[in-house]
């Protein structure tokens, strides 16, 4: 809870600048600053929760209390429960969080961003996508804000077989009739012994794709809801999407989140349950290294996996793969 002031406080100095200039009405920025909280606070929670322990468990053993409870006959893996239930129910919550509250606070917080912070990309380039088991599109340039590509193509597959092709030099969104229209239309149909040319200066036309296959947004992942990103995800394979390990990485971490909290809390409690010289001081300062380190691993595998083949399922849970031996070790060495 301490945390979260001094982020927005942070968050607000450095925005603030644009905030004004784009004259932003009170609203909104309260209901962005919500977002901003909830989708921070999923994103850091377990490295919160490890601090937390850490700054608890160091003032514990300060004031030896620790010790009585050790020399008293109570076990360390009795003196770790307490720990564990409460890693439950913070575990909960942040699946809670991640499958219900975080898209939605993703999605306010996004389109906010690109509202009035940063901009939101206007042109697409060589957008090239299968939009279901037959069709395959491909635009050279798309304007999202005047809804405008150059250079579009789609090719209709029946049985592995080209039945035709539709080209034209450029498409547009007619968002009046929510249909297309294309200029310099040129259909062909691929026949037996010959093939059928219908071309037309500009025609008017319905597709099966929506206006958003060829404006992708590179957050839109964080917006969805579990059973919503599984047939999201579910779709875009079919469609061969570029962006699949991203998407995947975003469906693995709300699973992997809440193994992090235990995983953490362990490190945490074995590291700082002994009375140290120098206090709390050291242990914070060795909790933040190994918070770094976690972050360090996450966003290092997490690129590898949307920017090349690497397994998204392997980046997501290396972490905590390697921080998990790290917690059996210590609490193995803590017991002894």
């Amino acid at each position: 809870m301490l945390f979260i002031p001094i982020g927005i406080t942070v968050h607000l100095a450095e925005k603030i600048g644009k905030i004004i200039d784009n004259n932003v009405p009170m609203g909104e920025i309260l209901i962005y600053f919500l977002d901003f909280t909830i989708y921070f606070a999923h994103l850091l929670f377990p490295l919160f929760l490890f601090l937390s322990v850490i700054w608890f468990t160091s003032k514990l053993a300060n004031n030896t209390e620790i010790v009585a409870f050790l020399s008293s006959g109570v076990s360390f893996s009795r003196f770790l429960r307490p720990y564990i239930f409460g890693a439950t129910s913070v575990a909960a919550f942040s699946i809670l969080l991640g499958l219900y509250l975080a898209p939605n606070a993703s999605k306010g917080f996004n389109d906010f961003q690109y509202k009035y912070l940063k901009g939101r990309k206007e042109v697409n380039t060589n957008v090239l996508k299968q939009i279901n088991d037959n069709d395959i599109i491909y635009v050279s340039n798309f304007d999202a804000k005047s809804k405008t590509g150059r250079n579009f193509t789609l090719e209709h597959f029946n049985d592995g077989k080209m039945s035709f092709k539709i080209s034209a030099d450029r498409i547009r969104y007619i968002e009046k009739d929510s249909t297309y229209r294309l200029n310099n239309y040129v259909k062909r149909k691929i026949n037996a012994h010959h093939d059928i040319l219908e071309v037309t200066r500009r025609k008017d036309t319905l597709f099966s794709f929506d206006l958003e296959d060829l404006t992708p947004e590179e957050y839109i992942a964080e917006t969805l809801k579990y059973n919503e990103l599984v047939h999201f995800i579910d779709r875009e394979e079919k469609r061969g999407s570029s962006n699949i390990g991203r998407y995947k990485l975003e469906l693995y971490r709300k699973w992997s989140l809440p193994v992090s909290v235990f995983i953490l809390t362990i490190i945490a409690v074995a590291v700082s349950y002994r009375k140290r010289r120098g206090g709390m001081g050291v242990n914070l300062a060795f909790g933040i290294c190994i918070a770094m380190v976690f972050v360090f691993f996450d966003k290092i595998f997490g690129t590898l996996a949307s920017q090349s083949d690497f397994s998204p399922l392997l980046a997501v849970w290396f972490p905590n793969i390697i921080f998990g031996i790290i917690a059996v070790i210590l609490l193995i060495n803590a017991k002894r």
